[in-house]
């Protein structure tokens, strides 16, 4: 699917490519009948020659170019979407902290509280009015007043510890706080990033898709103006005929390798159980029918790599996992989790070819390492759960063949282990 600023044009023997709008002038291809004429003079032959060549280097050029363009894009918001998943772990553990401290202060006061209580159950005028009352028992009233020293000390041992918990407590809030107000720019930061990735994403499809509509046709009108022998038109239009034909089988034979592979997984587990009673077991099958929560397992395969901080077997460096890997074989297809708008599809950098979903309530889900060309849906597309969107590949900051699965909440990567639990499916 070509994007909004690039069309092509086929019409009558001739070829024309609307460039985006970017560009200085569309590019003009020559028809079978400039080919033609061409051929009655050598000096034109030549320049046509030349003029062929040129465009099909301008073709691969540019094809290249935003493809390097949606790569340097993808990167940028890989970096800005990991930016935000650690600063939004560090909240988190600062969030826990605050909690245990505003825990750990209420204790104290309560404490305190209870203390005072008592102080005011026996205070020292009451003493004082014993001693003077009775005289008599002036040992046992000094001991009581001795006592009521400790005590006064104790208490205020207590009050100052309550104080200072409290204290601690409010800054850990603050710093919370502080950090909450920072994710925000951060997520508006890999949300900006997010979009011009799939912009450039959508650019390189087009230039990717101009190339292979363009450049069969001028390639076969280059042979026929080097070549010696004579070329009919059938001829020249069967050859454009023959490699789109190769190139359909050559999709047909994947998608085929994809279902042989997916049909070679052994069956799920939970086969003959409710989906509602449990959650499927790791290394079940993918996809299927959805729980009554309306999810599914995105993927078939053992999990490979858990949720959680480890150093990246690809970058060598210790940062967060933000997902968790699941492993079937190459080409196994890549299902939605559940039911959602696509708002990412394309180069994430990292993440290789990857789609986000966006499954409501704060919900999204995301699918990276996508295989070259196995991104089966569009931004912007609805898709149900258990729908095929995509294929298993190797592509990013990838050791082998496997799908890095996320799940979202409001922004955050969660562990999706037990996420997807709560939810009747194991991975």
């Amino acid at each position: 699917m070509l994007a909004a600023g690039v069309a092509v044009v086929l019409a009558a023997g001739a070829l024309v490519a609307l460039v985006p709008s970017g560009a200085a002038s569309a590019a003009s291809y020559p028809s079978w009948d400039d080919v033609q004429a061409a051929k009655q003079s050598q000096s034109d032959q030549a320049a046509k020659v030349s003029e062929i060549r040129g465009l099909i280097a301008q073709l691969q050029s540019q094809s290249a170019a935003k493809e390097r363009a949606a790569a340097a894009a993808g990167t940028a918001y890989q970096d800005a979407q990991t930016d935000y998943d650690r600063k939004a772990l560090e909240q988190r553990k600062l969030q826990s902290q605050a909690d245990d401290a505003e825990k750990t202060a209420a204790a104290s006061e309560a404490q305190a509280g209870q203390l005072a209580a008592q102080l005011g159950r026996a205070s020292s005028d009451d003493v004082t009015t014993d001693l003077l009352t009775k005289p008599s028992a002036s040992g046992d009233l000094l001991y009581e007043l001795g006592a009521m020293s400790k005590l006064t000390e104790q208490a205020d041992g207590i009050y100052s510890e309550a104080s200072q918990d409290r204290g601690t407590a409010q800054a850990l809030a603050d710093k919370s706080k502080v950090a909450e107000d920072a994710l925000g720019k951060l997520a508006d930061a890999a949300q900006a990033k997010m979009r011009a990735a799939q912009s450039a994403a959508d650019q390189a499809k087009a230039a990717v898709a101009a190339q292979a509509a363009n450049q069969d046709r001028l390639e076969a009108q280059l042979a026929l103006l080097t070549s010696k022998t004579k070329t009919t038109q059938a001829g020249y239009e069967k050859g454009v005929r023959i490699e789109k034909a190769r190139q359909a089988r050559l999709a047909r034979e994947r998608a085929a390798a994809a279902a042989a592979a997916a049909a070679a997984l052994p069956p799920a587990a939970t086969a003959g159980v409710p989906a509602a009673s449990g959650a499927a077991p790791s290394g079940g099958a993918g996809g299927g029918a959805a729980t009554a929560s309306g999810w599914v397992r995105p993927a078939a395969g053992f999990q490979s790599s858990p949720y959680g901080l480890r150093v990246d077997p690809y970058t060598h460096v210790y940062t967060l996992h933000a997902g968790v890997d699941l492993a079937p074989a190459c080409y196994s297809p890549i299902y939605a989790a559940a039911a959602g708008t696509v708002t990412f599809a394309g180069n994430g950098g990292g993440y290789g070819n990857e789609v986000i979903l966006d499954n409501g309530g704060g919900i999204s889900t995301a699918y990276g390492h996508v295989v070259d060309g196995g991104i089966m849906v569009a931004a912007g597309q609805h898709v149900e759960a258990g729908q095929q969107i995509a294929q298993v590949g190797s592509t990013g900051w990838s050791t082998g063949c496997h799908l890095h699965f996320e799940t979202r909440v409001n922004g955050a990567a969660v562990d999706p282990v037990p996420f997807m639990a709560a939810r009747g499916i194991s991975v």
